[in-house]
C-alpha cells in the first residue's frame, strides 16, 4: 500500500504538468485520467469485495500488482491520448484489486476490539507512500517522465508480488481467533470453529436497502470528490499561484504524510467514543482546512500549514473511520461485500472532483473557483455522517460495540 499509493494516488501531481507539456492536452483531458481510474475502480470493488470475503485476499493483491506494473510501463510508452487512457484503464484495476478494497477486510477478519486503531495503522501506510513524491519529482524532472514511469511499474511488480505471499486470510484457518487468541480448547494449530459472529451478517441485498449504510457510504462519496480534486491538482494549483514545483512537490509530500496523525488519532478517539460523531468533526476539520487552501499564494504561504493541519487530520480521520463504522454497525463476517460496495461509491464520487478541478481553470485560468464549493460539499458529508442512524442489525448477546456507549 505504501508503494502504490506513492506512485499513483499521491505521485500522479508530479506527471502532471510534464505530460501536458509534451501533448498540450488541457487540464480537463487530463484529469478524466484520475476519473476513469476513480469509475472503473469503483465498479470493480463491489465485486472484489465478495471476491475477498470468499477466496481471500493473497491471489487478489498477486494479480494487481501484475496490472499495476503493467500499467505504468505501457504508460510510460504512450503516444495518444486514447493510450494515456489505456494505461490508466490497466492501472486502475491494478490499484483495485491491491488497495484499500482488499487490505482493509484482510484486517478485519483480524481484529474487534482495537478495529479503529488496527485500521488507522494500515491506512497509516498508504499515507506514508508521500514520502514517494519529492522522489518521483526528481526523477522526473531529471531523467523525464517516461523512464521515471518504466522505472516505477517494474519495481511494482518486484516490490508486491512478494508481500503479497505473506497475506492471511481468516485467523481461524490457523488455529487462532479475532484479535489474536490462540485456540485455547485444543491447543493446537488447527483450524477452529468460531462461536456465532457478533453482528449477524445481513444479505447484500439487505445491505443495499440499510440508511446506515448510505449515510456512510454518501458521506464519504462526497469527501471523494473533494481528495480527488485536491490530490490530482495540488501541484499545478500551487505552480499556477506562483509556487516553485520543488516548493509544491513538498507540499503534496506532506498531505499524506501528514494525514498519518489524523489516521491514527481518530483511531484512538474512534476506539473510545460515538464513531459517528468522531467521523463528523474530521469532515469539519477538512471543510475549515479547504478554505485557507483557497487563499494560498507565492506571496500568502503560511496559509499552507493551517491547510495541511486541519485537512490533513480530517482527511486521515476519515480514512480511519470508515472501516471502523463499517465493522461496528455490520460485524466482519461479510466485511468485504460492505466495504467494496462502500468504496464503490466513494470512487464514483472521486471521478466528478479532479475533472470539476480542472474544468474549472480551463475556463478561468484559475483554480479560486474550485475550493470553497469542494470546502461545502466536504461539511455536508460532515452533517450526513453525524445524522447517521443504527443499523438495525442486533448484536449477539453479550457484545458491546467499542465506542457507542450501547450496550449488545
Amino acid at each position: 500500500m505504501l508503494y502504490t499509493s506513492g506512485i499513483i494516488h499521491f505521485g500522479f501531481t508530479a506527471v502532471f504538468e510534464p505530460i501536458a507539456d509534451e501533448f498540450g492536452w488541457s487540464y480537463t483531458q487530463i484529469s478524466l485520467a484520475a476519473s476513469l481510474r476513480g469509475l472503473e475502480t469503483g465498479l470493480l470493488a463491489p465485486v472484489l469485495g465478495i471476491l475477498v470475503d470468499r477466496l481471500g485476499p493473497r491471489k487478489i493483491i498477486m494479480t494487481g500488482s501484475l496490472f499495476t506494473g503493467f500499467g505504468m510501463v505501457l504508460l510510460s510508452r504512450i503516444n495518444s491520448l486514447g493510450m494515456f487512457y489505456v494505461a490508466f484503464f490497466i492501472i486502475a484495476i491494478g490499484i483495485g484489486t491491491s488497495g484499500h478494497t482488499v487490505m482493509m477486510p484482510a484486517a478485519a477478519y483480524w481484529f474487534r476490539r482495537r478495529i479503529s486503531l488496527a485500521m488507522g495503522i494500515i491506512a497509516s501506510s498508504a499515507a506514508l507512500g508521500g514520502l514517494l513524491i519529492p522522489l518521483i519529482t526528481i526523477a522526473v524532472d531529471r531523467f523525464g517522465w517516461r523512464d521515471a514511469m518504466m522505472v516505477m511499474g517494474l519495481s511494482t511488480m518486484v516490490i508486491s508480488i512478494p508481500l503479497s505471499l505473506v497475506v492471511r486470510h481468516k485467523p481461524e484457518q490457523y488455529g487462532y481467533l479475532p484479535d489474536g487468541e490462540k485456540n485455547l480448547i485444543t491447543g493446537s494449530n488447527e483450524p477452529v470453529t468460531l462461536p456465532p459472529p457478533e453482528i449477524p451478517p445481513l444479505p447484500t441485498r439487505e445491505i443495499l436497502k440499510n440508511r446506515t449504510f448510505w449515510h456512510i457510504s454518501i458521506a464519504l462519496a462526497l469527501q471523494s470528490v473533494v481528495n480527488g480534486a485536491i490530490l490530482t491538482h495540488v501541484m499545478p494549483y500551487l505552480s499556477s499561484v506562483g509556487v516553485s514545483r520543488s516548493t509544491s512537490s513538498l507540499v503534496a509530500s506532506a498531505l499524506p504524510l501528514m494525514s498519518i496523525a489524523g489516521r491514527l488519532g481518530y483511531g484512538w478517539l474512534g476506539d473510545r467514543f460515538d464513531k459517528r460523531r468522531v467521523a463528523a468533526s474530521a469532515f469539519a476539520l477538512s471543510a475549515v482546512g479547504i478554505i485557507f487552501f483557497n487563499y494560498v499564494n507565492v506571496n500568502a504561504m503560511w496559509l499552507v500549514v493551517p491547510f495541511l493541519v486541519l485537512y490533513c487530520l480530517g482527511w486521515g480521520g476519515n480514512v480511519t473511520m470508515r472501516p471502523a463504522l463499517l465493522r461496528e454497525y455490520f460485524g466482519r463476517e461479510k466485511f468485504g461485500t460492505i466495504h467494496g460496495f462502500t468504496i464503490g461509491m466513494m470512487h464514483l464520487g472521486n471521478i466528478i472532483g479532479a475533472p470539476f478541478a480542472g474544468w474549472v481553470f480551463d475556463t478561468w485560468h484559475s483554480y479560486q473557483g474550485a475550493w470553497i464549493p469542494l470546502a461545502i460539499v466536504t461539511a455536508i458529508g460532515g452533517f450526513i455522517v453525524a445524522a447517521t442512524p443504527d443499523s438495525g442489525v442486533q448484536p449477539q448477546e453479550g457484545f458491546r460495540p467499542a465506542g457507542t456507549g450501547q450496550p449488545g
